[in-house]
C-alpha cells in the first residue's frame, strides 16, 4: 500500500488522533496542509516550511498542467524534487478550479476549455486528470470530480453527483501508479440524501481516502455543520478523512470534532498577503495605524520566526511601504499559527481534553480587529 493510516486514539465523540504515512513523510493527525497551488507557497522557500515543520503540502493538476506541463515535471524528476520539497505532497485534481472557468462545456465525457493563455482546446477529463497527477508524482492524487457552487437546486446536485460516481470509477481505472494513494471525493452540496449515497458508493469503491468537496463555497457555518455531522457517521472509519478548502480556525474546530484528519486552504498566505495575521488573541490587521509604533510582536504565544524576530511596528511599516518582506515575514507567521494550532488541537485530543482546549482557545481569540473578508478559493 502507497499509505498507511492508523488511528491512536479516538473519543466517544469520534473526535481521533492518528497518523498517516507516506513514501516521503510521518503525518501526525489531524493535520493543515498548506497550499502551494502552482509547485509554491506564496511568498516561502520550502526550506521556510520545513523549519515550521509542516509535513506535507498541496498542489494543483490543473494549474500544474498549464505550466510547465505535468510531463516536463515528470522528465525533471516529478514534483517533489522540482519544487525541492523532501516530504509528502498532495495533488488535488482541479475539478474546482475547472468548474469555475468560463466558457467551459461539461458533458458526462468531461469539461471542454480554452488555455486563457494559448487559446489551445482542452478535453479535461478523468482520465486526463489521473494520469497528470501520475506524471506529477505527489504521494495522494485525488478523483476528478464536479463541485457544484452554492445555493445550487437539488437536481442539479443531484446530477453532478451522478457524474461524480461515474468519473470516481473511471479514475480508479486510469490510476496506474500503484506508489500513489488516490481518494475519492463526496458530492452532494448540502442535501443529506444525496450525501449518503455518494458516500455510500464512494465507500463499494474502496478508495484509499475519502473526501468530502462541495463544502466552504458559501453555504454557512451551520450547514456545513449539518454535512460533517451526518457524514462522520457514513464515512469509512479506518480511512483516512480529509475537508477541501477549509481553514478558518472555527472551521478547524468543527471538522475535528466530526471526525477529520486532514484539511487544506489558502487562508494563511492569502491572508497574509493582504496584511492579515493570525494569532492566539485573533486576527490582526496590521495595516491599522494603532500599529505604527507598537514594539511588541505580533503574537507573544507563538513564537514564529516573524514573532521572534520583529516587531508589530515593523510589520507595520513594511506593509505600508509596499515591501516585498512583509508578505513574507506574514506568510511565514500565519502557516505557523495554522501548524502549531493543529499540533495543539491533537495533543489535546490525545491527553483527554479536546473540549478544555476547544474553551480556552476561543475565549482568548477574537476577530474583532480584523473586519476584512478575503473573498475567492484560488490563490
Amino acid at each position: 500500500m502507497p499509505i498507511e493510516f492508523r488511528i491512536l486514539h479516538e473519543n466517544s465523540s469520534g473526535v481521533r488522533a492518528g497518523e498517516l504515512i507516506t513514501p516521503h513523510s510521518k503525518i501526525l493527525t489531524p493535520m493543515f496542509m498548506p497550499v502551494g497551488t502552482a509547485g509554491a507557497l506564496k511568498a516561502m522557500t520550502t526550506d521556510q516550511l520545513l523549519e515550521i515543520g509542516a509535513p506535507i503540502m498541496l498542489s494543483n493538476a490543473y494549474h500544474l498542467s498549464l505550466k510547465p506541463g505535468s510531463r516536463i515535471i515528470e522528465k525533471l524528476g516529478g514534483l517533489h524534487r522540482f519544487m525541492n520539497w523532501p516530504k509528502s505532497l498532495l495533488t488535488d485534481s482541479g475539478g474546482y478550479q475547472v468548474y469555475s472557468l468560463p466558457h467551459k462545456k461539461i458533458s458526462d465525457e468531461g469539461v471542454i476549455f480554452k488555455n486563457q493563455t494559448t487559446g489551445e482546446e482542452i478535453h479535461f477529463t478523468p482520465e486526463y486528470s489521473i494520469q497528470t497527477q501520475n506524471e506529477i508524482g505527489a504521494d495522494i492524487i485525488m478523483a476528478f470530480d464536479q463541485c457544484d457552487s452554492f445555493p445550487v437546486d437539488y437536481q442539479t446536485a443531484k446530477h453532478s453527483l451522478k457524474r461524480t460516481l461515474s468519473w470516481a470509477e473511471r479514475s480508479l481505472k486510469a490510476h496506474k501508479n500503484p506508489k500513489q494513494a488516490l481518494f475519492g471525493i463526496s458530492q452532494g452540496s448540502i442535501y443529506k440524501d444525496l450525501r449518503e449515497i455518494g458516500i455510500k458508493n464512494l465507500s463499494q469503491m474502496d478508495f484509499q481516502g475519502y473526501a468530502l468537496g462541495g463544502l466552504s463555497v458559501g453555504e454557512g457555518r451551520e450547514k456545513m455543520k449539518e454535512v460533517l455531522e451526518l457524514c462522520k457517521d457514513l464515512l469509512p472509519k479506518e480511512k483516512p478523512r480529509y475537508v477541501m478548502g477549509i481553514g478558518m480556525p472555527e472551521d478547524i474546530f468543527l471538522a475535528v470534532e466530526n471526525g477529520i484528519d486532514l484539511f487544506d486552504c489558502i487562508i494563511p498566505t492569502k491572508y497574509a498577503r493582504a496584511g492579515v495575521l493570525f494569532t492566539y488573541g485573533g486576527r490582526v490587521k496590521i495595516k491599522s495605524p494603532k500599529y505604527k509604533t507598537d514594539k511588541y510582536p505580533i503574537d507573544t504565544q507563538l513564537y514564529s520566526y516573524t514573532a521572534k524576530n520583529y516587531s508589530r511596528a515593523y510589520l507595520h511599516h513594511l506593509f505600508q511601504a509596499n515591501e516585498i518582506l512583509g508578505a513574507t515575514l506574514a506568510s511565514i507567521h500565519n502557516v505557523h499559527f495554522f501548524i502549531h494550532l493543529v499540533q495543539n488541537i491533537r495533543q489535546s485530543i490525545l491527553d483527554g481534553k479536546f473540549e478544555e482546549y476547544k474553551t480556552n482557545f476561543f475565549r482568548f481569540y477574537s476577530k474583532t480587529d480584523s473586519k476584512v473578508e478575503i473573498l475567492g478559493k484560488e490563490d
